[in-house]
């Protein structure tokens, strides 16, 4: 455990948090919804900290490369749920339940055919693609713009849906090329 795994590890604690500050939100408590944003910002800037440091300090770690990711979607994952699902969010702009399915079933997609090309490659290096930035880009934008009521927040979730499903078409083909490419020595 370095530095940079526990910055992953206190984002990963600050996911219930967020959700707490969601769940007991209303419009007579609407400090909670900038609690809600604070607490998204601080998690969303300690991704980009605990990767900086990673990079310049050398401290990649096996660990690392798993705890970053994993965190990284879990704060999404539990962000879009919670803020589509919360029936107390009297917002003017609601989340839309498809969203958060859509975000889900991708990670779902990708994991389990990471999982796959790790079985079947015995080695497996994550590589996040420009679109796959994108998508993320827009999911955390999504979140905020929802937590800030901004009024064409349809717009960013939109265009994160786009990239959302983009980049798991790009993912899938990308996997299925090492899988190919694996089948082809075997042969």
């Amino acid at each position: 455990m370095n530095l940079a795994n526990w910055i992953s590890v206190i984002r990963i604690l600050l996911i219930p948090f967020f959700i707490s500050a969601v769940v007991y939100y209303s419009p007579e408590k609407d400090f909670l919804r900038f609690v809600a944003l604070g607490i998204f910002l601080v998690a969303v800037i300690s991704d980009g900290i605990d990767g900086y440091i990673a990079r310049t300090r050398k401290m990649k770690t096996r660990l690392g490369s798993f705890l970053d990711p994993m965190a990284d979607k879990l704060l999404l994952s539990a962000s879009f749920v919670t803020l589509a699902v919360a029936d107390n969010m009297s917002m003017v702009i609601p989340l839309p339940f498809w969203m958060p399915i859509l975000v889900i079933s991708r990670d779902i997609i990708l994991t389990l055919g990471a999982l796959l090309v790790y079985v079947i490659n015995g080695d497996l290096k994550i590589t996040p693609s420009p679109m796959g930035k994108m998508t993320t880009f827009f999911q955390m934008s999504t979140i905020v713009s929802v937590l800030l009521q901004w009024p064409h927040s349809n717009i960013i979730w939109n265009i994160a849906a786009f990239f959302t499903g983009a980049s798991c078409i790009e993912y899938i083909l990308k996997g299925g090329r090492l899988l190919g490419n694996n089948n082809q020595h075997h042969v």
